[in-house]
């Protein structure tokens, strides 16, 4: 079984990675940060140190890939399928964030943004979905964020391309579904995580952020149980119920003023 990982470097990627191969998944991993994919990778067959393990040991493959760029998600798959064959799983995970007012943000920073959290998300998902076809089996896991059920203010487009994942998912799931497809797919929707993230969106939490790998536990055993909207922790699952009920304007509203107090001094 092999389980291809985006965004595999650090934060919930990272610890997906870390849990499918404990699971006795082979892996491929894949972000553009070289060393961290090294580190892992040698942090991982520590793991299966014992020489009488040898033969069981799960394999890892690194495959280097910017997924804002097109040509690069197209790269990826190729390889992938050149180094391994066909993949049982598919978690798109990569992604990032950006804070600020939609007119002072930076447009290049953006466009990157929706490339890496709508375009990559988009292009992988068909490409390996059209190979899971042909053997009717197979687990796709998206990885969206308690930001899809939201409007965004201060963070606007980090917000929408989330929404995409969500809606993408959501009608992805009902096609299958229609087709009798053994194919699954998952969207998991979390909180403030404890993850780089924060850094890279130039952003504070200040709500408790959960731990990288329970998230990233959570996320793959419920994937693994055919579940399609994973949602870890209270507060997710009532913003998720409120999303439903509340008017838009409120939401919009609430959400500025939650976003307004993650600005860094």
């Amino acid at each position: 079984m092999i389980a291809l990982v985006t965004g595999a470097s650090s934060g919930i990627g990272r610890d997906m990675a870390r849990y499918l191969y404990k699971l006795g998944y082979d892996i491929v991993i894949t972000a553009r940060n070289k060393e961290k994919l090294e580190e892992l990778k040698q942090e991982l067959e520590k793991f299966h140190a014992n020489p009488s393990e040898a033969n069981t040991q799960p394999k890892i493959e690194i495959i280097l890939a910017d997924l804002s760029k097109e040509e690069e998600c197209k790269k990826l798959y190729a390889q992938t399928k050149e180094k391994v064959g066909s993949i049982d799983i598919l978690v798109n995970n990569a992604g990032f964030g950006l804070f600020g007012r939609f007119t002072q943000t930076s447009l290049e920073t953006e466009l990157n943004m929706i490339d890496t959290n709508i375009k990559a998300v988009h292009i992988l998902t068909k490409l390996f979905l059209q190979d899971m076809l042909e053997k009717n089996a197979g687990h796709i896991l998206n990885v969206s964020s308690i930001a899809s059920f939201l409007p965004g203010p201060l963070m606007t487009t980090y917000y929408s391309t989330k929404s995409y994942v969500l809606r993408f998912s959501q009608s992805l799931r009902e096609e299958l579904k229609k087709q009798k497809s053994g194919i699954k797919i998952s969207v998991l929707c979390p909180g403030p995580v404890d993850t780089n993230f924060n850094n890279v969106a130039h952003v504070k939490f200040n709500l408790p952020q959960a731990s990288s790998e329970k998230v990233a536990q959570y996320g793959i055993d419920k994937m693994l149980k055919n579940k399609f909207l994973i949602m870890p922790g209270i507060s997710v699952k009532c913003t998720r119920f409120f999303s439903k009920i509340v008017p838009d304007t409120l939401l919009a509203k609430v959400s500025y003023h939650m976003q307004k107090r993650k600005e860094k001094p």
